[in-house]
């Protein structure tokens, strides 16, 4: 079977968690006994779609012999039509034709808007607004699961539609009906787009995604009548703050191509709305998800159209941490000196900042967020040379948990998992063990997809067959949180 070929495994059963741990482990063993039993594949069907023998699978599936042919693992992807993603592979071949059908796969060909298609116009970002939340609150779970196996546009196809933020906006089509919503009303929807933002930064995804989406439809309901100039003007607002926040509730629901189009949904109305500091740092979300997606000059030119946006108008906080985005991609690119480089200026920038100057939602961004980012870049640069940068690391990370506790959550979750892989990284198991505990703990409280992944890396650090009983209890906490 070659990678033109529709493979047999349907997207519900890519869906389920413990498949997908197994895939992310390359335990392949427990993955085709998954597949086999949710899959309704045979041993002889796995082999013929994989193109490997069924001795061969058969033992595979005793845990005789294991996989670890790059060759053999993309056979595996391509045969069964399993995302590169989930083994650790670049994007297969098949999936820029899937991502075609599936990034809005509950509508017809017809009716599926590409964010790149619409014009940078306040009412066509209506339109968009309407009928991205109308589908997303219509997905179903088949649907769903063919939306978690959508790939992310990047490149020129993600960079140019963008440039059209530093355009001025084109004129509106004329509204239909009056407007009926008064101050107080905009008053409270500023109010419940700034819970939902809180939500988000403390709990992840999960069901109040949905409520962020219904309140995102009746903005956009709104926004379809003839409102006052100034009530329009909050209202494209709101909507560009409950799109960034639909953004990152869908990202760490594991829905990335519909973060991406909420994501742009927030910048185009954060343009409508006039409002070029939350359009620099919706960019710099947009930045953040191609990082964690491992495209580093992506997301470079992200942010450098960030800054280039807001030069002259952005605040100590928002320069910090456009700073801070362009030192994570400068070190994912291995560029060591410019990352520290861009990080000095990150604390430059924060030294200026002073209480109650800029926008509310930047006003998480202080001396214990640009620790607990910085920590995280060195750690990634500890990755190749545990030696030099885990101590640093482990500094920056331990002085982002003194200063924000668990009420952070998410970001809490993450330093706690941050620090445990520094104390593997410098072979101190004992310390390693403690925080690995500690960081399960924290990872319970939140339902952020992305503190699961993190988590999931911990988990190679306890495997081996010299493993103690501390760590063999360590490595059984990861797992059952995991499976859960």
């Amino acid at each position: 079977m070659d990678a033109a070929t529709p493979g047999p495994l349907a997207a519900d059963v890519l869906d389920r968690d413990d498949l997908r741990r197994a895939l992310v482990e390359h335990d392949f063993a427990a993955a085709f006994t998954l597949i086999k039993k949710w899959g309704g594949l045979s041993q002889n069907r796995i082999a013929a779609a994989c193109c490997l023998t069924p001795g061969k699978v058969s033992t595979i599936i005793s845990g005789a012999q294991q996989v670890t042919s790059f060759e053999v693992i993309a056979r595996i992807a391509d045969g069964l039509r399993i995302p590169g993603n989930l083994l650790g592979l670049a994007p297969r071949p098949w999936e820029g034709q899937q991502e075609q059908h599936d990034d809005h796969p509950s509508l017809s060909p017809g009716e599926r808007p590409g964010t790149d298609e619409v014009p940078w116009r306040p009412d066509a970002t209506v339109d968009l607004a309407a009928h991205l939340t109308r589908s997303d609150l219509m997905m179903d779970r088949r649907t769903a699961a063919r939306a978690v196996a959508a790939t992310v546009v990047t490149g020129a196809a993600l960079l140019d539609p963008l440039e059209g933020w530093r355009e001025p906006a084109a004129a509106a089509e004329p509204r239909r009906g009056p407007g009926r919503l008064g101050l107080r009303d905009v008053d409270q929807l500023e109010q419940t787009a700034r819970a939902f933002r809180r939500w988000d930064h403390r709990y992840g995804g999960g069901l109040r995604r949905k409520a962020v989406l219904g309140q995102l439809n009746e903005v956009a309901t709104a926004l379809d009548e003839h409102q006052t100039s100034a009530i329009e003007q909050r209202l494209y607002r709101v909507m560009a703050q409950l799109a960034g926040t639909a953004a990152t509730m869908a990202w760490d629901s594991g829905l990335q191509r519909r973060a991406q189009d909420y994501y742009g949904l927030a910048l185009r109305s954060a343009h409508a709305g006039k409002d070029t500091l939350f359009g620099a740092n919706v960019l710099a979300g947009m930045a953040r998800q191609m990082l964690y997606r491992d495209r580093p000059q992506d997301a470079l030119e992200l942010v450098r159209l960030a800054q280039d946006g807001s030069r002259g108008i952005a605040g100590p906080r928002v320069r910090a941490m456009l700073h801070t985005r362009e030192a994570w991609a400068l070190s994912a690119m291995r560029r060591t000196a410019a990352f520290r480089r861009a990080t000095e200026q990150a604390h430059e920038a924060l030294a200026d900042a002073a209480d109650n100057e800029e926008p509310y939602w930047i006003s998480y961004f202080d001396e214990a967020e640009l620790a607990g980012v910085t920590g995280g870049r060195l750690l990634d640069l500890a990755r190749q040379d545990p030696s030099a940068h885990a101590d640093a690391a482990s500094g920056q990370i331990r002085c982002a948990l003194d200063r924000r506790g668990p009420e952070a959550g998410r970001s809490h979750a993450l330093d706690r998992i941050g620090l445990a892989e520094c104390r593997f990284l410098v072979g101190d198991l004992s310390g390693a063990v403690d925080h690995t505990h500690r960081a399960v703990e924290a990872a319970e409280l939140t339902q952020s997809s992305r503190v699961r992944t993190q988590l999931g890396q911990l988990y190679p650090y306890t495997v081996g067959h010299s493993a103690s009983r501390a760590v063999r209890e360590a490595r059984g906490r990861i797992r059952d949180l995991l499976a859960s």
